[in-house]
């Protein structure tokens, strides 16, 4: 299931492939990458997902991977545990498919938080090695 969060994000067309972040919640997706910037709805079926969003160009640079600027695409896909892989095509763009793979981000558990000060090193504690013959 594709569930509310921040996703690494990695897609390709037969024109380029990128990488991005995309932030999914509360049944909105939205994100960015280099160029451009990505806003729209998506609906969970079980492990079926499906999206619209649209593409907007927020800086000059290379070229997208439709090889157009401002879009809207149609995402179809599956996400059965943290990682989803989809497709998706743009009106505007016919015959050029999309697509993509997300990787759920999950935050690290902070270090645990010691009561005192930190002990000072003594070398003279360290377990001593054989000695070797030579």
């Amino acid at each position: 299931m594709l569930r509310d969060g921040t996703y690494a994000a990695w897609f390709k067309t037969p024109l380029g492939q990128g990488t991005g972040i995309a932030h999914v919640a509360e049944d909105r997706i939205r994100g960015r990458d280099s160029i451009m910037i990505y806003s729209g709805t998506c609906g969970v079926d079980g492990d079926r997902f499906t999206a619209v969003v649209t593409i907007k160009r927020h800086t000059e640079g290379h070229a997208t991977v439709f090889g157009t600027d401002d879009l809207t695409l149609k995402l179809e896909g599956a996400c059965p545990g943290k990682i989803a892989k989809f497709v998706g095509i743009a009106e505007q763009v016919p015959g050029v498919v999309l697509e993509g793979t997300l990787i759920l981000s999950e935050e690290r558990p902070a270090p645990p938080v010691t009561n005192g000060p930190t002990p000072k090193f003594d070398p003279a504690k360290l377990p001593k090695l054989p000695m070797r013959s030579r």
